[in-house]
């Protein structure tokens, strides 16, 4: 009897053993976790930057060209359309951009904040390329030479041929011009006026003794067979080239250089100078 309890004993070890064993090797593993692919990311369409002033431009469908009344440069015909060397250069473009053109008369004073403002995209109006507007603006290339010049009555003329007979006279120039700073660093005096134009119209008027403005503009509008028949340029003050202004930074800039290249490669450029007689000044791109 006690042999049997030993082996009921045993047994019962035994089975509770095999069923321990039997309920461990049917313990499945969980299966590894697998990672799911990443999903591929569509790389972005490159945009414009953000500071981009030719998206800026080409977004709004216009390109808003801030000028002053200035034969040959910007002017108006019969019909009131501006018309002009830079006038017409700014139409073609802005063609070039896929975007129309708006012109603006401005402050010639009041440029730099005018364009910081947005109130226009660029100054295209025979503009000099000065220190303070090179430091203000993104400027093109330069486009064409010029000269600022001392306009004074034809029958006075002679008397006015040297830098230093000009000492005593009462000039008119335009505010901000670079025939303002060229008569101020002489220390000569002068009336301060909206626009070279004006200037023209205080000599004819007696108003002022002479006039300094553009070479171009004189070459235009003044002597025979122009509007001031009666008045005549004699001396020049300086030398210096024309460029177009932008916003500093503005990629427009470097557009405007391309577009010169290929307008002044084409003929397209030369053409439009010789139309208003500025050819000789053009510089090559």
């Amino acid at each position: 009897m006690k042999n049997m309890k030993k082996f009921w004993a045993m047994l019962l070890a035994l089975t509770m053993i095999l069923s321990l064993a039997a309920c461990g090797g049917s313990k499945e593993e969980a299966p590894a976790k697998t990672e799911e692919p990443a999903a591929t990311e569509e790389p972005a369409a490159e945009e414009p930057a953000a500071d981009s002033d030719l998206a800026y431009v080409q977004d709004k469908g216009v390109l808003v060209v801030g000028i002053t009344d200035f034969e040959p440069m910007d002017y108006k015909d019969a019909n009131g359309n501006w018309i002009g060397f830079d006038a017409d250069m700014a139409v073609a473009f802005a063609e070039s951009l896929g975007v129309d053109v708006e012109f603006v008369e401005i402050d010639w004073d009041n440029k730099i904040l005018e364009l910081n403002s947005k109130t226009i995209d660029c100054v295209w109006n025979g503009m000099t390329l000065t220190d303070e507007v090179t430091s203000a603006m993104e400027c093109s290339n330069a486009y064409c030479n010029n000269a600022q010049v001392v306009i004074v009555p034809a029958d006075k003329a002679d008397q006015y041929q040297t830098v230093e007979a000009c000492a005593g006279l009462a000039f008119a120039v335009e505010a901000g011009s670079a025939g303002e700073a060229e008569v101020s660093a002489l220390g000569y005096s002068c009336t301060p006026v909206k626009a070279q134009s004006d200037a023209l119209m205080e000599v004819a008027a007696g108003t002022s003794d002479a006039a300094v403005i553009d070479s171009l503009m004189a070459a235009a509008m003044v002597g025979e067979g122009t509007s001031y028949a009666d008045l005549t340029y004699t001396v020049g003050l300086n030398s210096e080239e024309y460029g177009v202004g932008f916003r500093k930074g503005s990629d427009l800039a470097a557009a405007l250089n391309d577009f010169f290249a290929a307008a002044y490669a084409d003929g397209s450029m030369i053409e439009c100078a010789e139309t208003y007689g500025v050819q000789a000044a053009l510089i090559e791109q």
